[in-house]
């Protein structure tokens, strides 16, 4: 069995408790994790005996290439999608038909509904979304690829970083390194943060210039093809002055630690409570307003969430960030932002810039 298949029967087993007979998977992103196919617009029912994907003519060929194990039904030119997935699973005879409520309007849930007198429409939340996210060889492989990537073009902005560039223009020149390393493009839009623009955690690249301010935030990471990395260091150009040096050391040493308690069977608020411990003692805790951490792989943001609010125990296989934070208004903030991978016995980490203040200071 190919890890496609495999997949998809580990869904198919998800499905008991709702008590549905087959799945209508909307999501993208869940299309091509189940199956393999990279395109878009496509739509997959999953049950027991069929798994029929429903697309259209743009990508039949893309099909036989990517999944041609797969049964696909490609609708004709004006027949409206809902249309061919009422053909479908009336073909298929499905009279408990789950669909996923995290991705389906009202709008069309009460559509397919309409179309369907006679099946039961039972609504999902996070079916796919929980196998997701544990990663096999291959998913990790191409995780490490892709923070590869995102190092590379780091160490080229780090070595040409010019006082006179702006926000803006170092964002662009790293998506730019980025894909001549080889990567697909950027995993999100680059954030690049002089000085005060670092307080806002996700802060736009603006026309300011790189020497208006003694240091700068950037947040950035790469899709290796379809999976994501997601990286943040501070580079220092000024003098470092004593605020920045606590700052940034109170930083380091909250996501160090956090990193240290990382492994199978913590949760991931006690994980987040480790890293706010540390800020909150010193006195910043106002000034970490958001989650340590959040899952990474297909999409940039997926779980688990390393959060206050999440007592999901992490399982071996989970890729996850950590990435505190001390942003003060003004002034400007501090993030350090790594990729982990938690293991049978502990956790791994995926991602290696240095990140040392003595690394962050550049010429």
């Amino acid at each position: 069995m190919d890890r496609f298949a495999f997949r998809r029967s580990q869904a198919l087993k998800l499905l008991r408790k709702p008590g549905a007979e087959a799945i209508l998977v909307t999501n993208f992103t869940n299309v091509t994790y189940l199956t393999g196919f990279t395109g878009d617009d496509s739509f997959l029912l999953l049950g027991a005996h069929d798994a029929i994907v429903i697309s259209d003519s743009r990508y039949e060929t893309q099909l036989e290439d990517e999944c041609p194990e797969l049964k696909v039904r490609i609708r004709n030119q004006g027949t409206k999608m809902l249309d061919s997935v009422a053909d479908v699973v009336r073909s298929a005879n499905v009279r408990r038909l789950g669909v996923e409520a995290d991705s389906m309007t009202l709008a069309v849930f009460q559509q397919i509904g309409g179309k369907l007198p006679k099946t039961s429409v039972v609504p999902t939340t996070g079916l796919v979304e929980s196998l997701r996210e544990i990663k096999d060889k291959e998913e990790v492989a191409e995780i490490v690829e892709a923070a590869r990537y995102a190092e590379k073009a780091f160490a080229v902005l780090r070595a040409t970083l010019r006082g006179e560039q702006s926000e803006k223009e170092v964002a662009d020149d790293l998506e730019h390194q980025l894909r001549l390393f080889g990567a697909k493009g950027s995993s999100f839009p680059p954030i690049v943060a002089v000085g005060a623009q670092a307080a806002l955690p996700h802060a736009r690249p603006t026309l300011r210039r790189i020497d208006s301010a003694d240091f700068v935030l950037v947040d950035w990471g790469a899709n290796a093809r379809l999976y994501k990395s997601d990286l943040t260091r501070v580079l220092v150009r000024g003098k470092i002055s004593p605020k920045l040096e606590r700052v940034y050391g109170l930083v380091l040493a909250a996501q160090e630690r956090a990193i240290a308690a990382i492994r199978p069977g913590v949760t991931g608020a006690e994980v987040d409570a480790v890293a706010r411990k540390v800020i909150t003692d010193a006195g910043f805790g106002r000034q970490f307003g958001h989650g340590l951490g959040h899952g990474i792989g297909l999409d940039i943001h997926e779980g688990p969430r390393l959060s206050s609010v999440n007592d999901q125990p992490l399982r071996a296989g989970m890729v996850v960030t950590v990435e505190p934070g001390i942003y003060l208004p003004g002034w400007g903030g501090v993030r350090i932002e790594d990729d982990v991978l938690v293991t049978k016995t502990g956790c791994e980490l995926l991602t290696h810039c240095g990140k040392t203040l003595a690394d962050a200071v550049v010429e």
